[in-house]
């Protein structure tokens, strides 16, 4: 993807995301800034389940966030389009889809863990997209908060330059406000409650010589975006405060390094200096360039990043990049080929929508009317047609046999799950011929849970659900070439197709990879996406144990033809049989989801589950401190996983906490292969 940065801002508007790994204060954070725009009388609370932003009953009733949520809401002028992500990796597409339509991000950092693997995953998710961000260090009133050395893991683990713009002042219980490095006041927050106002105050004076300090580290990092202040720098000139603050948001805009803030969104402190550094140092969407520019001049160009589908239909959530949209109008979905009309446009707060008469471009919200418009695809003027990059979706690793529990359930599932698909693109539905059962795969067990649950809560569908099963997948260790003729004249007309084909093995999460060195016509021209699409069927089915190959290329390197008795189906049935041949030959291998596990225990419980990770084929990589708590991360196969969070809270007493993620895809040790085949 293209994007480059310009640096005036022309119009008053900003579109964000917050995100953050699972319980870092994300979604408080996000409550904080409903009440303190105004958009919320009260503040809503995680723990109680009256958060605003997770008005889902299972987001209530679980206390996590699971739907990326939308709110538009004011400050001091300037409109935020503010999107809640979730922080639990099974719904990181949410994540995925939000950072390709957004231009910047406030990203929770918790002030005792730091950066931990989610948060991790999703600042390399912002990289790719190329998002500028600023850091928001939370919690700093909780026992083992240090602002200092969370700066110093992102430095570390992020690769990247942070900037504080505040000190905070007091530490754990006794953390009550910031020093601002700009205008080197003291914000102090006297009371928790948000009963009143920050009040400004002289640097206590314990702080004074370490305030002087990281103020000369921020005039420094900011003077070298910008020449003139260079220069003025050079020659020993004071700069001025909003020269500084135009200068930080060069560096934001261009990624030379990321502003960090420090805070207790719980306790009401260091919400209001974050909205400031929102409308300061984040872009709106005339700063950046990207897929083609943004002007409301030019023809509409859109991309749809969410469907979500209710009592009322289906809303498709979409960023106009370019152009104006207005209710009644003719789109052509790009992705499709296809013209739908507009019925009405919404923006949104939360669970509440409020009915627009025209988006323009730099806007997200909901278009209702759209019938075949999913996750991905590009709106345009049907005169100018236009296609987006689209957003890409993980493979799933994870999957479940469901069966409906009735003849009634049976009549519904089929509607019910492909509501479900059109509104999570990283859930995936295959039928298993010889089993007959309904197959549902997608990233984890937490969202299988969920979207199982959806089918009975939203649509009324009851299902019986099978064990989790791990998606295996199969592949090749060496290079082999495999020729196979294809021949039938029994009854009817003949068969015949001659294909010779080389496999041989790719690095991991290559793929497959199918490529023709014919010449001189060996294969006519037309019969070649036959082997192709043979491969891939076969590919799909597996060969050694049923589960899908991948990771191979596959190349057609000669073969015969005959005038009259070849055709694409003759072709197509040589190229599967050819490739199971040469696929069995060629060390075939099992391969198997590996997670990155991270665990959190009190050192009195290290050793065990130490030994009990090892007692799941894990591979400890690392030990370290957090807090007074230590820290393992390992490598454990996913087969290994189930129950884990069960046997972690058994040897721990229930203190210890773990995430994970997928790292990779690995072979399967040749005893665990064996059972797998057999």
């Amino acid at each position: 993807m293209t994007k480059t940065f310009r640096t005036p801002v022309t119009r008053q508007l900003r579109n964000l995301g917050v995100i953050a790994h699972v319980d870092a204060g994300k979604t408080t954070t996000t409550e904080r800034i409903l009440f303190y725009t105004g958009e919320s009388h009260r503040i809503g609370e995680v723990h109680d389940g009256t958060a605003h932003m997770d008005f889902d009953p299972q987001e209530q009733k679980r206390g996590i966030t699971i739907n990326s949520a939308a709110v538009t809401v004011h400050w001091k002028g300037t409109q935020l389009n503010l999107i809640d992500t979730p922080g639990h990796i099974d719904f990181n597409i949410e994540v995925n889809r939000s950072l390709r339509v957004l231009d910047g991000a406030v990203v929770v950092f918790d002030g005792v863990a730091g950066v931990e693997p989610q948060t991790e995953t999703n600042w390399r998710l912002a990289d790719k997209y190329r998002v500028p961000r600023i850091a928001f260090i939370n919690k700093l009133d909780r026992v083992g908060a240090d602002f200092h050395r969370v700066v110093a893991m992102m430095q570390e683990r992020l690769g990247v330059r942070v900037v504080p713009l505040q000190i905070p002042i007091g530490a754990e219980g006794d953390f009550r406000g910031v020093v601002d490095l700009l205008s080197l006041r003291a914000r102090i927050w006297d009371k928790d409650d948000a009963s009143e106002p920050y009040r400004e105050a002289d640097i206590p004076a314990d702080l004074a010589e370490q305030a002087a300090r990281e103020r000369v580290r921020l005039v420094e990092a900011a003077v070298e975006q910008d020449e003139a202040a260079l220069q003025a720098y050079v020659n020993g000139d004071d700069i001025a405060v909003d020269v500084l603050r135009a200068a930080i948001r060069k560096g934001v805009l261009a990624g030379a390094f990321v502003p960090a803030l420090a805070g207790s969104a719980f306790k009401n402190r260091g919400v209001e200096p974050l909205l400031d550094a929102v409308v300061d140092y984040l872009p709106a969407p005339e700063d950046i360039v990207r897929d083609g520019g943004e002007s409301a001049a030019d023809p509409f160009k859109a991309l749809a990043f969410k469907v979500v589908t209710d009592d009322h239909g289906a809303k498709v959530f979409v960023r106009v990049y370019a152009g104006r949209l207005a209710r009644g109008d003719v789109v052509l979905n790009t992705s499709t080929g296809k013209t739908e009309r507009v019925s009405r446009l919404h923006e949104v707060h939360a669970d509440k929508h409020i009915e627009r008469d025209e988006l323009v471009a730099g806007d997200i919200a909901a278009i209702v009317g759209l019938k075949d418009t999913l996750t991905g695809h590009t709106l345009s003027d049907p005169a100018h047609p236009v296609v987006l990059e689209e957003i890409s979706v993980p493979e799933p690793v994870i999957h479940v046999a469901i069966e409906p529990r009735t003849s009634a359930d049976q009549q519904g599932l089929s509607k019910a799950l492909q509501s479900l698909l059109r509104e999570d693109p990283s859930l995936r539905l295959q039928h298993d011929a010889e089993s007959g059962q309904t197959i549902l795969s997608g990233m984890g067990e937490l969202q299988l849970e969920v979207s199982v649950e959806k089918l009975r809560a939203r649509h009324g569908v009851n299902v019986s659900v099978g064990r989790p099963q791990v998606a295996y997948r199969e592949t090749i260790s060496k290079s082999v070439e495999v020729h196979h003729v294809h021949k039938k004249q029994s009854g009817g007309p003949g068969q015949f197709a001659e294909v010779k084909l080389v496999l041989e093995p790719l690095p991991r999460g290559e793929g497959i990879r199918f490529e023709s060195s014919i010449v001189g016509g060996a294969v006519p021209r037309e019969f070649i996406p036959a082997v192709e699409a043979g491969i891939r069927r076969a590919a799909l089915a597996g060969v050694v144990a049923g589960y899908p190959a991948v990771d191979f290329a596959a190349t057609l390197v000669d073969g015969s033809f005959h005038e009259r008795d070849s055709s694409t189906l003759a072709f197509e049935l040589a190229a599967m049989a050819a490739f199971r041949e040469g696929f069995a030959k060629a060390a075939p291998q099992v391969l198997e989801p590996v997670m990155a596990v991270e665990v959190i225990t009190p050192a009195d419980y290290l050793g065990d589950a130490i030994g009990d990770l090892n007692r799941r084929r894990g591979v400890v990589r690392g030990q370290g401190q957090r807090g007074n708590a230590a820290t393992v991360e390992a490598q454990v196969p996913l087969k290994e996983m189930f129950g884990y969070i069960g046997s972690l809270r058994a040897l721990s007493s229930g203190r210890a906490q773990y995430s994970m993620q997928l790292d990779h895809y690995g072979v399967v040790p040749a005893a665990q292969a064996a059972e797998l085949v057999g």
